[in-house]
């Protein structure tokens, strides 16, 4: 046992000094919205990375130099591949190659909101089957408190290896902003816990050497507790600002008016805005796990699921806001009526569709027999997702005077920058938007509604 700890010793000074010489090697599972741009990012430093997926044409997308993400470019990808620093693939049994595995794969909820842990477990099984003395393996994915202890470690000790001794263990949660052009994941300071002293120190050099600074923390727990804390204490406060809008508005306040003005205090407050609902997958699906986790120790996290239910009532309270004004403006009710709905993405300026609230205000007015479209400029076409699945192949309608005509309402769900906006000011019948959109555009007139 003692020499087998020398040689893990031995093993972690000289992948020490690989990452110094950018001679070590990096496997992202799970190519998506956290995968692409953090295995660009280790392109971008001089490290070789092997992109895994299981889906073959984000595969042959990457291999033919293409990217499939609206803010990573396709010279981006072709530059890295050009320059032999990005290659990928869809063979799982390669996961021994890379020095480091990164698992960058979704973490869902079920329908009964608990985690979803198919993707990490399928993942950290594919990996244990493979998996060799000194290699580092990392988990990015949000999740609860004792994941990389409780379910990682255990499969990847059964074949015999031992975390500490053999391999490396971290968890680093990632810190993904799509379309936040001020903060690239190279540009974000990175937490990370470790399985014990040497696997902290072997993770924190490898991301000490893509961003500006790395956080070290006490345990993997503790690096899992911080992801969820950061987007708790958005949902919370989005619910907030989502109650406050309710309020407010029965008293004829305008609270994008109110939280403008508040924002201007230097200190002790923070904006945060209203919306149709949340979405992305975060803030929607990550205060579940704590909740989830928390059960297990006899708490009960009521201000957290509080905040969740009223986060999960705003598509209703839209689309009761949506029927009001149809029936005030003209006279006629959401059964039939024709309603474009403007932004699919869960945020502006992404192509991003994943838990995005449109689909629940698609479903919730299908539901009251009105006939629905939308318009997105970054999402052509809805793709196969695991909600919604009856939506697929939707086509984007073009946005101009001719088809406003031909709807009742024009609800805006997401403020995409690159929305005609005068156009629809001008053309459409009744606008309801949940964004403040219009106004922040410069448009008001009486047909406009703030929801």
């Amino acid at each position: 046992m003692q020499n087998t700890a020398a040689n893990a010793t031995n093993g972690l000074g000289d992948l020490l000094r690989r990452i110094e010489t950018r001679d070590f090697t990096v496997g992202i599972v799970g190519m998506g919205y956290v995968g692409l741009p953090l295995a660009m990012t280790f392109a971008a430093n001089g490290f070789h990375v092997t992109g895994f997926d299981s889906d073959p044409k984000k595969v042959e997308a990457l291999v033919a130099g293409r990217s499939y993400i609206k803010h990573i470019t396709h010279a981006q990808v072709a530059e890295a591949r050009a320059g032999d620093r990005l290659s990928a693939t869809a063979e799982f049994d390669r996961l021994g190659e890379p020095d480091a595995v990164l698992l960058c794969v979704p973490t869902p909820l079920n329908r009964n909101r608990e985690p979803d842990m198919t993707y990490v477990e399928a993942s950290a099984r594919a990996l244990a089957r493979t998996l060799r003395p000194g290699q580092l393996v990392v988990l990015e994915s949000t999740t609860y408190p004792g994941t990389s202890d409780e379910l990682i470690r255990p499969i990847l000790e059964a074949g015999g290896l031992t975390s500490g001794t053999d391999f490396y263990l971290a968890y680093s949660p990632e810190r993904e902003d799509p379309g936040n052009k001020d903060f690239a994941t190279g540009k974000i300071p990175k937490v990370v816990g470790g399985d014990g002293a040497d696997a902290l120190k072997l993770a924190q050099a490898m991301y000490d050497a893509i961003v500006p600074q790395t956080v070290p923390v006490r345990d993997l727990r503790t690096a899992e507790a911080v992801k969820l804390t950061e987007n708790i204490f958005r949902s919370v406060n989005i619910a907030l600002v989502n109650e406050l809008k309710q309020v407010y508005g029965a008293m004829d306040i305008d609270v994008w008016e109110v939280i403008d003005a508040a924002k201007t205090k230097p200190f002790g407050f923070m904006a945060f805005y209203p919306g149709p609902g949340l979405g992305g997958h975060c803030i929607p699906i990550d205060p579940f796990y704590l909740t989830w986790k928390a059960r297990e120790y006899d708490m009960s996290t009521r201000f957290i699921e509080l905040a969740g239910e009223v986060n999960v009532s705003m598509p209703r309270q839209v689309v009761t806001k949506l029927g009001e004004a149809l029936n005030a403006r003209q006279r006629r009710a959401l059964n039939g009526a024709r309603i474009l709905l403007v932004g699919l993405a869960y945020k502006k300026n992404v192509d991003d569709p994943r838990e995005s609230p449109s689909f629940k205000l698609l479903d919730l007015l299908t539901d009251k027999g009105a006939e629905v479209a939308y318009h997105d400029p970054y999402i052509p076409k809805i793709p196969s997702m695991r909600e919604y699945p009856q939506y697929a192949g939707k086509a984007s309608v073009a946005l101009n005077a001719e088809t406003l005509a031909e709807f009742d309402a024009v609800l805006i769900a997401t403020d995409h920058d690159e929305i005609d906006y005068a156009t629809i000011a001008d053309s459409a019948a009744l606008v309801i938007d949940t964004r403040n959109a219009m106004a922040k555009h410069g448009y008001s007139n009486p047909r406009i509604v703030k929801a």
